[in-house]
């Protein structure tokens, strides 16, 4: 049976509902959360991110505060140093629900809102000078929750929203600061999707389109050009494999850690908590323990392969402004 739920644009209006499995359920999987030095920015939700090495950068976001202002700032997360450092703000329209990804040592960002304006604008980013350079602009229409991925020296961005639900994909050249379209992803249109890259093939998943959230799951392998379904990730199938699936959301946030993907938090219905590993190896994923934070969408996240990370994020009207770091191969002490 589809695993579909009835999205409503209402939830940062109607009380918090957190959605996990239960306290006894969650003690038997594996993996425990450890919160780490808290973001020494303002608290926030609808930022983004990428990661360069051991270090994580956010970008941008939104305060929930009255006067519908944006942000601007750009923070360096030292993976091996457990420390903040603020570094050039962007200089382009304070926003939030852009996109941003890393190639070649440097970082992208563009679309989002700015609190009346669907935007199309881009940018880099370089860590080794701080400064930030505009680049031509995405060619598509201004759009937020927008999806997008760095792989094999280029960049991605595709689906969103900008007054209506897309799926239209491009491809970015920093080498000759270019576009070109590419073969849009198959199945559904999708605003909130989610992503992650494990040997140089791109992954994508999740999202809400015309008040469901979906359920198909895609790979895009960057040497062929082409995009190939998976398994869903919901229980859709008459065999046993996905019987206990409950991933279907929008807002999720990814990371890699030795080679599987982690998905946690976003929203369906209600903020979530549960955690899933995936297996690219077998098409297959596998419940581990929950986010150990609250309950929470539109957080970023951070990885450098061997580690991953969740920060900041909101649950209805609070922001939060924690970090957490997931250790995979551990238990939660805490369970015992």
């Amino acid at each position: 049976m589809t695993q579909k739920n009835l999205f409503t644009f209402l939830i940062a209006l109607s009380p918090i509902i957190t959605v996990s499995c239960s306290d006894d359920d969650d003690e038997d999987l594996i993996g425990n959360w450890v919160r780490t030095s808290d973001f020494d920015g303002l608290a926030r939700g609808e930022a983004s991110s990428f990661s360069i090495g051991d270090k994580g950068y956010l970008v941008c976001g939104y305060d929930g505060s009255k006067s519908n202002t944006r942000l601007s700032d750009l923070w360096e997360y030292d993976m091996t140093t457990d420390a903040w450092t603020q570094k050039a703000s962007f200089p382009g329209t304070a926003r939030s629900n852009g996109t941003a990804f890393a190639t070649d040592n440097k970082g992208y960002f563009g679309t989002g809102y700015d609190g009346e304006n669907k935007l199309n604008d881009f940018w880099e980013y370089d860590p080794a000078t701080n400064n930030w350079t505009r680049k031509a602009d995405f060619p598509g229409s201004g759009r937020y929750d927008a999806v997008s991925f760095g792989v094999s020296g280029k960049g991605y961005i595709g689906a969103g929203y900008d007054g209506n639900y897309l799926k239209d994909f491009y491809s970015f050249n920093p080498a000759t600061d270019t576009w070109t379209q590419i073969v849009s992803i198959g199945g559904s249109k999708r605003q909130g999707a989610s992503s992650f890259v494990v040997d140089d093939i791109a992954y994508v998943c999740g999202g809400v389109n015309n008040g469901e959230y979906v359920d198909d799951f895609w790979k895009f392998d960057p040497a062929a050009g082409q995009w190939t379904q998976l398994r869903d990730i919901a229980n859709t199938s008459d065999e046993d494999y996905d019987d206990d699936y409950s991933i279907v959301r929008m807002n999720a946030s990814t990371f890699v850690i030795d080679g599987a993907a982690y998905l946690t938090c976003g929203e369906s219905g209600g903020v979530r908590s549960d955690t899933w590993k995936y297996y690219p190896s077998t098409d297959l994923w596998e419940q581990v323990h929950d986010f150990k934070g609250s309950a929470r969408t539109v957080a970023v996240s951070f990885s450098n392969g061997t580690r991953g990370y969740i920060a900041t994020g909101k649950s209805g009207t609070y922001r939060f402004d924690d970090i957490w770091e997931l250790h995979p191969y551990d238990y939660d002490p805490n369970d015992n």
